[in-house]
C-alpha cells in the first residue's frame, strides 16, 4: 500500500501540486483538473480502485469524476453546497447534495470513502470523519487528505496573512480586493491540525489507522510527520489511511 504511494511521492510531484496552488482562483479548472487526476492516482496506490465503489465526501464542482471514471472507478461523491457544485458548470450524474456529517448512504455501502480538502471547511469534520467509517464495507479504506491551518497553505486564498489571525487575514483581504474571501475564516474555513487529526484517527471507533503521510511533499521530507511542532507548518497537507475493522 505505502511502497506505491512512496514511489509516486517524487519531488516533480510534489513541486507540480505546490506550482498549482497559485492557480486556484485564477483558473480553477488547471488547478483541480490536475488535482483530480493526481488524487485518483493516490487513491489507486492505497486501496487498490479498479472496479471499487468510491465515495467522495466535498466533492465540489465536478472535476473529479472523469478522473476517476478513467480507472474503472464506480464514483459517487456528496456535497452540501449547491453554490460549489454550479461552479463548473459541469454535469453531476453521480452527485448527492447532502452533509458530510449525516452522509446519505448505508452502512458500510461503499469500498473506499475518500475526502480531499474538505476537514478545513467543516465546522465538525471528525463527526464528518466518523461518518465516514460508518458507510464503509468491512477491510475497506477511509482516506482523509487535509490543509494544515499552520502550514503556508492554512489561509488558502488569504495566503500567508492568516499568521496575523483568521479574522485579520479575512478584513485584509476585503479591504485589497474588495470583497471578501471564498474561504472565509469561521464560516467556511477553520483552525484544524495534524494533532487533532492523528488524535481522532488512533481512537476512532470502528477503524484503524494504517498510517499519515503529508501529501504535497516527496517522500524523503515525510520525516517532518514525526516532529510535534514542525510537522504543523512544515507537512501542509495531512493524509489519514484507516482500514474498516470487521
Amino acid at each position: 500500500m505505502f511502497d506505491r504511494m512512496k514511489r509516486q511521492a517524487t519531488w516533480r510531484r510534489a513541486w507540480g501540486l505546490l506550482r498549482d496552488f497559485r492557480y486556484e482562483q485564477s483558473d480553477p479548472a488547471r488547478f483541480y483538473g490536475a488535482l483530480a487526476v493526481d488524487t485518483a492516482e493516490m487513491v489507486d496506490a492505497l486501496a487498490g480502485t479498479g472496479g471499487a465503489v468510491v465515495l467522495d465526501v466535498g466533492g465540489g464542482p465536478g472535476y473529479f469524476a472523469d478522473a476517476f471514471a478513467r480507472r474503472g472507478v464506480r464514483y459517487l461523491a456528496v456535497d452540501p453546497d449547491a453554490g460549489e457544485l454550479r461552479a463548473a458548470g459541469l454535469a453531476h450524474r453521480t452527485t448527492v447534495r447532502a452533509a458530510g456529517e449525516a452522509l446519505p448512504f448505508a452502512d458500510g455501502s461503499v469500498d473506499v470513502c475518500l475526502s480531499s480538502n474538505v476537514v478545513e471547511h467543516t465546522p465538525r469534520p471528525w463527526e464528518m470523519a466518523d461518518e465516514m467509517i460508518r458507510v464503509t464495507r468491512p477491510g475497506g479504506v477511509i482516506i482523509i487528505s487535509y490543509t494544515l491551518w499552520w502550514g503556508p497553505f492554512g489561509g488558502h486564498e488569504m495566503g500567508l496573512t492568516h499568521y496575523l489571525g483568521g479574522h485579520r487575514a479575512a478584513a485584509r483581504y476585503t479591504r485589497r480586493h474588495g470583497h471578501p474571501p471564498k474561504n472565509f475564516y469561521g464560516e467556511s474555513l477553520f483552525k484544524v491540525t495534524a494533532a487533532q487529526g492523528l488524535a481522532w484517527a488512533r481512537s476512532a471507533r470502528g477503524a484503524s489507522l494504517l498510517g499519515a503521510f503529508p501529501r504535497y511533499l516527496p517522500r524523503w521530507m515525510w520525516w517532518v510527520l514525526k516532529v510535534p511542532g514542525v510537522r504543523e507548518v512544515a507537512a501542509t497537507n495531512l493524509v489519514l489511511v484507516l482500514r474498516r475493522d470487521g
